[in-house]
């Protein structure tokens, strides 16, 4: 049996949790045309609940933010009670698990959307072009979407203390906050998405202001030491990628760190694509920063995930598509068990068990 840090109890805020290991969020796209929980997700959540905290998959805070195909939402009262069989059956098992709130902006396409019209954004900037965007009815190129009218922004972070009481009503233990990966929270946050002239855009201090009025309404409706924030420094995923990067998400943090979050989740791997446009930032950068815990994430293995916690750069990590297809990923890493092969990538967004909930544990394939 392997003694790792990685395996070792910490306390995340105000959760007592078994190990360090996070179920990465994971859109698998198996909530239907409603966006609402069901018992085929229930099953693949039970099935990964040894993790020390699983962070639901993206989570739509209302219609306006959608932007891929099936994913479930959390802004009407079915969707809430979908996702309270998913809590309670996740906390009979004793397993701890967070909601992540989502608002696509500009990585959305006007067939998502009610009426048809265009996605909304910070700015009338596109994501460019890196293969277009997943609809029901196919590849369809991203559109420019149409700028945000300044009366329309305090609706939105309406719709974020909304989703996050609707949370609270659903079990979840804590709360994350989507402000990476270019959707709307990243847009502000960046100056290649965000030209805005007033006080929602301009400078690094401006551009903050999105996500400030967010955080400061979940805060609100849920103690500090249950609320985490999702960022990608690095990242150029959905046409990220901002000159002043650095300086910006050192900013950020600093921020962040006033409101005393229980954690960062910071996607500092490069798996998932970089920008190019200087030194990758790293967790040792966000540490002196941030007194909660930090969450890496992407692109970790066993070895770099107990590196990183045994340097005291992350207190957990966040693994994505080793859970795809291990759902004993825990017990895999306890007992040194060789991990399956990766799943066929054609399942990963189908509408069905293939590929979701039918990969076997170790001990019941040996």
């Amino acid at each position: 049996m392997t003694n790792l840090k990685l395996l070792a109890p910490v306390q995340l805020g105000a959760l007592s949790l078994p190990n360090r290991v996070v179920f990465s969020p994971l859109t698998r796209s198996r909530s239907g045309k409603e966006h609402i929980p069901n018992s085929l997700m229930k099953t693949y959540y039970l099935q990964r609940v040894s993790a020390g905290l699983i962070i639901t998959e993206a989570t739509v805070i209302s219609e306006q933010g959608i932007g891929f195909p099936n994913t479930p939402g959390i802004y009407n009262i079915q969707q809430v009670e979908g996702w309270q069989e998913i809590v309670r059956a996740v906390h009979e098992k004793g397993g701890h698990i967070a909601l992540q709130l989502w608002h696509t902006g500009r990585a959305s396409h006007s067939s998502f959307q009610k009426d048809g019209v265009l996605p909304v954004a910070p700015s009338p900037i596109a994501v460019g072009d890196d293969g277009g965007i997943h609809t029901d009815t196919g590849k369809q190129p991203y559109q420019v979407p149409r700028a945000l009218d300044i009366e329309e922004i305090p609706l939105i972070v309406e719709n974020f203390r909304q989703a996050a009481e609707n949370a609270k009503m659903a079990g979840f233990d804590a709360i994350e906050v989507h402000a990476a990966n270019g959707y709307l929270i990243d847009q502000f946050l960046q100056s290649c998405s965000n030209q805005r002239q007033d006080r929602y855009g301009g400078s690094k201090e401006t551009r903050f202001q999105f996500l400030r009025e967010i955080v400061e309404a979940v805060l609100t409706l849920w103690e500090p030491d249950k609320v985490g924030i999702r960022l990608s420094p690095n990242g150029s995923f959905n046409g990220m990628g901002s000159a002043d990067y650095r300086e910006s998400f050192l900013f950020y943090v600093q921020q962040l760190a006033q409101y005393r979050l229980a954690f960062l989740d910071i996607i500092d791997g490069l798996a998932f694509g970089f920008h190019g446009l200087g030194t990758p930032m790293t967790l040792a950068e966000f540490r002196p920063l941030f007194s909660g815990c930090i969450i890496g994430n992407c692109g970790y293995q066993k070895e770099s995930a107990e590196t990183a916690i045994e340097e005291g750069n992350a207190d957990l990590i966040a693994f994505g598509r080793p859970y795809i297809s291990n759902p004993d990923l825990v017990e895999r890493f306890t007992h040194d068990w060789p991990l399956n092969p990766p799943g066929d990538p054609a399942t990963w967004y189908s509408n069905g068990p293939e590929g979701y909930i039918d990969f076997p544990c170790y001990q019941s394939q040996n």
